[in-house]
């Protein structure tokens, strides 16, 4: 974890388990992005005792510190908030949120996506009266549906983040997946990009759950959390995700639209497990109503009535 010091400035260390990256994206993980922009706009902030830029990059051990105050409320007895479309609040209490994100909404802000139109806006938007600011603990892609952990403090995310990068916490996701797999069960070990660029290892644990003429589904545990890494492993292995316009197969995308209506690619978080307040919880997300669509049809067509 994160060792603050809560005098006149406020001093962070970054964490052994903390990859290389630039400041401005580690100080976005654990604050609004408007108090990090302030930050940077009124030159109160320090790198290892220098002024710094938001593309200085920051490795463990080193130490930021912040001269501007940000203050966090807390409230207890945290009630459920009211979700706006697009997800469902499964679990919440006064220290983190489990969201179940539908397929289609970013959980950030990007080039082309406004911070309003975000998960992490929305949230922000929602809990804003509260004086909570939400903060990610991990990421799913815009196109994934399925189960999120998000903190309601910095103390809480530096810890869930340090579980998750440890491996603390267990991630299945199912997938449907081009062609038919040579084995019921394996693992797919090898590396993947990492966020400087330089390869980190990367390790996917997969089930068949059913088959069909052209397509697997699979149930998928990570053992690590790279960036795309579920897409880019069954990619490797030459079956791609199903519907994955950036690392699958484009002809046989076309033709599976147009047979099953599906119009997003094929994975979906399912369930997410963690020790928590001293036992082990598990929450699962049931599969969203386009991916149900597309197996029901996958199953009518090879003359099954049997769907999840």
């Amino acid at each position: 974890m994160c060792a603050i010091n809560w005098g006149v400035a406020r001093e962070i260390v970054i964490p052994q388990t903390e990859a290389p990256k630039r400041l401005e994206n580690f100080l976005k993980k654990r604050f609004p992005i408007g108090y990090v922009r302030k930050l940077f706009r009124r030159n109160s902030i320090r790198l290892n005792g220098k002024r710094s830029g938001p593309d200085e990059i920051v490795r463990a051990g080193d130490r930021i510190t912040l001269f501007l105050p940000f203050e966090e409320k807390r409230r207890s007895n945290a009630k459920p908030t009211p979700a706006p479309r697009g997800f469902k609040i499964l679990f919440e209490d006064d220290d983190i949120l489990i969201i179940n994100k539908q397929a289609g909404i970013a959980v950030h802000e990007g080039k082309e996506i406004l911070k309003r139109h975000s998960l992490l806006g929305m949230l922000e938007a929602a809990y804003r009266s509260r004086g909570i600011v939400p903060r990610l603990v991990h990421r799913i892609d815009k196109e994934t549906s399925g189960l999120l952990v998000v903190a309601k403090s910095t103390s809480v995310v530096e810890d869930l983040e340090k579980r998750f990068e440890g491996g603390e916490v267990e991630k299945e996701y199912l997938a449907l997946v081009a062609g038919r797999l040579s084995a019921r069960e394996g693992s797919i070990d090898f590396p993947l990009p990492g966020r400087e660029g330089s390869p980190v290892s990367a390790l996917t644990h997969y089930r068949v759950e059913r088959e069909y003429a052209q397509t697997t589904l699979v149930r998928v545990r990570m053992a690590t959390g790279r960036m795309h890494q579920v897409r880019l492993h069954f990619a490797k292995l030459g079956h791609p995700i199903v519907m994955d316009v950036k690392y699958g197969d484009f002809t046989f995308n076309r033709q599976f639209r147009k047979t099953h209506g599906l119009k997003r690619q094929f994975l979906h978080a399912s369930t997410i497990a963690l020790e928590y307040r001293g036992k082990k919880r598990k929450w699962t997300a049931p599969l969203p109503d386009d991916v149900a669509a597309a197996l029901r049809s996958l199953a009518e067509a090879a003359g099954s009535n049997s769907h999840l």
